[in-house]
C-alpha cells in the first residue's frame, strides 16, 4: 500500500477522534443552509422586502462565498504545515464568533441600510472561516480510516453535513411555525443563529480532545512536511487539483441547487408557503442522511469511478423533471421532487468527498483540496442559487435550475471516465 495514501505509521486515530471529526461538519452546513433556508426572512429584515430583495440576499451569499477559497488556502497552509487538528480548532473558533455576531445584529428598522452591509460582512467572515472546515475534515477522515473503509468513513462527513442541514431546516421550520410573521421578523429570526453559535462552541470543545492525523505524524517523523504548502501543491498536484475541481463541481451544484436552494424555489416558483417549503426540505434532508452512507459503502465495493459516472448520468436526466414537479404547486409532487434531488446530491457528495481527497498524496493534501474542491464549491455552490433564482425570474422557466445541474453533469462525465480508480482493490 502506498504509505502516502494511508496511515502506516505507528500513530493511530481513535474511533472517538474519527467520530468527532465526522460529525463536526454539522456546524458549517448548519450555518450556510440556515442562511439559504431563511433567505426570504432575511430579505425582509435586512433588505426591506419587496421586489429584488431576495435576489440581493442570495447575491450577498454568493459574493461572500467567494471568500471560501481564500480561507481554504489560509487554513490549508496551517493544516499542511502545522497539523490538521490545529487547523480545525482555528476554523471553528472563527465560525463561532461570526455566528454569534450575526445573531446579535441590529436590523434595517434599527439602523437602516447599514444592517444589510453588516450582515454581508459577517457572511464574508463566515465564508473565510469555513474554507478550512470540510477539506480539513475530509483529509483527516481519509488519513485515519482503514483503506477498505475510506468511502464509508469519509461519507460520514457528508451525512453529518446533512444532519446540520436537517437541524437548520428543522429549527427554521419550528421557529417559523411557533410565532407570527411579525414576531419572526422582529426577533424570532435570531433564535436559529444563537443555536448555531452554541453548537459551534460545543464542537470546538469536542475537537480539542482529538488526536492529530497519523499522516501528519508520518510527515513529521520523515521530515517531509512541506515548508510552503501552496507552492508545493501547485508544483506537484496540478492534475489532482483539476480532477478535484471537476468532481466537486457536480457535488456542489447538486447540493446547493438541488437541496439548499429548494425552499426559496418552492416559495417563489412553486407557490408554497415558507412553512410548507421548510417542512418539505426537512423530509428531504432526512432522506439524504439515510442514503449517504450507502453510497460511500458502494464506492468501497464497486470503486469510485463507476459510482460517480452512474450518478452523473442520472443527473443529466432527472433534475429538470424534478424542478418541473416542484413548480406544479402540488405538495405531494414537490415532496417527491425534493427527495429525489436530495438523494442524488447526497450520493455525489458522499463519493466525491473521498475521491477528491484521494487525488493527492499526504504532503500538501489539504492545500490541494483547497485549490481544487473549494474553488469549485465557491463557483458551483455559492453562485448557483443566485444564478438559478435570476434565471427563473428573468425567463419564467421553472426548470432552469435543473438544466444547470444537467449541463454540469454532462461536462464532468469525460473527466470521471478518464480518471484512474483510487479505491483500493478488493481481495
Amino acid at each position: 500500500m502506498n504509505s502516502r495514501l494511508g496511515s502506516p505509521s505507528g500513530h493511530r486515530v481513535s474511533r472517538a477522534s474519527l467520530a468527532i471529526a465526522a460529525f463536526s461538519t454539522i456546524v458549517e452546513w448548519y450555518d450556510f443552509t440556515l442562511y439559504l433556508y431563511f433567505a426570504t426572512v432575511l430579505a425582509r429584515v435586512f433588505y426591506g422586502g419587496g421586489g429584488g430583495s431576495l435576489l440581493v440576499t442570495l447575491g450577498g451569499f454568493a459574493i461572500a462565498y467567494l471568500m471560501r477559497p481564500l480561507g481554504a488556502i489560509f487554513f490549508g497552509h496551517i493544516g499542511d504545515r502545522h497539523g490538521r487538528r490545529y487547523m480545525l480548532l482555528m476554523s471553528v473558533a472563527l465560525m463561532t464568533a461570526a455566528m454569534l455576531a450575526t445573531a446579535l445584529l441590529p436590523t434595517r428598522s434599527a439602523i437602516g441600510p447599514a444592517a444589510g452591509w453588516l450582515l454581508f460582512l459577517l457572511r464574508c467572515v463566515m465564508g473565510f472561516s469555513v474554507g478550512g472546515e470540510y477539506t480539513g475534515v475530509v483529509a483527516y477522515l481519509l488519513e485515519g480510516a482503514r483503506p477498505d473503509r475510506r468511502g464509508l468513513i469519509t461519507s460520514c462527513a457528508a451525512a453529518a453535513s446533512e444532519v446540520g442541514a436537517l437541524l437548520a431546516v428543522g429549527i427554521s421550520a419550528l421557529t417559523a411555525s411557533a410565532m407570527s410573521d411579525v414576531s419572526l421578523d422582529s426577533w424570532g429570526w435570531r433564535i436559529p443563529f444563537l443555536f448555531g453559535a452554541a453548537l459551534a462552541g460545543t464542537v470546538w470543545i469536542a475537537r480539542s480532545t482529538m488526536h492529530e492525523s497519523p499522516e501528519f505524524h508520518r510527515q513529521r517523523d520523515e521530515g517531509t512536511v512541506p515548508a510552503e504548502p501552496l507552492r508545493y501543491a501547485l508544483k506537484h498536484h496540478r492534475a489532482g487539483i483539476a480532477r478535484a475541481f471537476c468532481i466537486s463541481a457536480l457535488g456542489s451544484i447538486t447540493y446547493y441547487v438541488g437541496i439548499t436552494y429548494v425552499p426559496a424555489f418552492l416559495t417563489s416558483a412553486g407557490s408554497l408557503s415558507e412553512r410548507v417549503a421548510l417542512w418539505l426540505s426537512t423530509v428531504a434532508a432526512v432522506a439524504v442522511i439515510l442514503v449517504t452512507p450507502f453510497f460511500g459503502l458502494w464506492s468501497d465495493r464497486a470503486g469510485r469511478r463507476p459510482v460517480l459516472m452512474t450518478l452523473a448520468l442520472i443527473n443529466v436526466v432527472l433534475p429538470t423533471a424534478m424542478f418541473a414537479l416542484m413548480a406544479s404547486g402540488s405538495q405531494s409532487r414537490a415532496m417527491f421532487g425534493a427527495i429525489v434531488l436530495a438523494a442524488l446530491a447526497g450520493g455525489v457528495s458522499a463519493v466525491g468527498a473521498v475521491t477528491t481527497a484521494e487525488q493527492f498524496p499526504g504532503e500538501g493534501r489539504v492545500t490541494g483540496l483547497a485549490l481544487g474542491a473549494t474553488m469549485a464549491t465557491a463557483i458551483f455552490g455559492g453562485l448557483t442559487p443566485y444564478v438559478a433564482q435570476l434565471l427563473v425570474e428573468r425567463t419564467g422557466w421553472s426548470m432552469a435550475p435543473g438544466a444547470m445541474i444537467a449541463i454540469v453533469a454532462l461536462c464532468v462525465l469525460p473527466v470521471y471516465y478518464l480518471m484512474r480508480e483510487t479505491a483500493p482493490a478488493r481481495r
